[in-house]
C-alpha cells in the first residue's frame, strides 16, 4: 500500500510541476510577445524565419531554467520563484541585445535571419546560464 500512496504523492508532484511550468512558458511567452514592438505569431505564419528563431530560441532558453528549478529546488514556491527570476533575466537580455543590435524591429520585419539567429542564441544562452547557476 505505501508504494501505491508513494506514487501517487509523486504523480502529483509531477502534476504541480509540469502545470507550474507550462504556466510560467505561456505567461513569458505573452510577456515577452508584449514587450517586443512586433508581433512574432503573426511574422511565423508569413513564413519570418527571423521571428521563428528569435522566438523560438527565446522560448527554448526560458524552458532550461525552469527545467534546472523543478529539479533542483525542493518546494513549489522557490520554483515559482527562481522561474519568475530567470523570466526577468530573460527579458533583459532581450533589451540588451535590442541596443547591442540595433533596429531589431526592422530587421526582424525584414526577415533578418541573422538578426533573428542572434537573438535566439542569445536567449539560449542566458536560459543555459541560469539553468546552470541554478544546479
Amino acid at each position: 500500500m505505501q508504494n501505491i500512496d508513494s506514487l501517487q504523492t509523486e504523480l502529483l508532484y509531477y502534476a504541480f510541476y509540469f502545470g507550474g511550468s507550462v504556466v510560467m512558458l505561456v505567461l513569458f511567452a505573452i510577456i515577452y510577445m508584449a514587450i517586443t514592438p512586433y508581433d512574432e505569431i503573426a511574422l511565423i505564419r508569413k513564413g519570418s524565419g527571423a521571428a521563428a528563431l528569435s522566438f523560438g530560441g527565446t522560448i527554448i532558453g526560458f524552458s532550461l531554467p525552469l527545467a534546472a528549478s523543478a529539479i533542483y529546488n525542493t518546494g513549489f514556491l522557490p520554483f515559482v520563484i527562481w522561474s519568475v527570476v530567470a523570466m526577468l533575466v530573460q527579458i533583459a537580455g532581450y533589451f540588451v541585445m535590442v541596443k547591442v543590435i540595433g533596429n531589431v524591429p526592422e530587421h526582424i520585419r525584414l526577415n533578418n535571419m541573422a538578426v533573428g539567429g542572434l537573438l535566439g542564441i542569445s536567449g539560449l544562452v542566458l536560459g543555459i546560464i541560469n539553468a546552470g547557476i541554478l544546479s
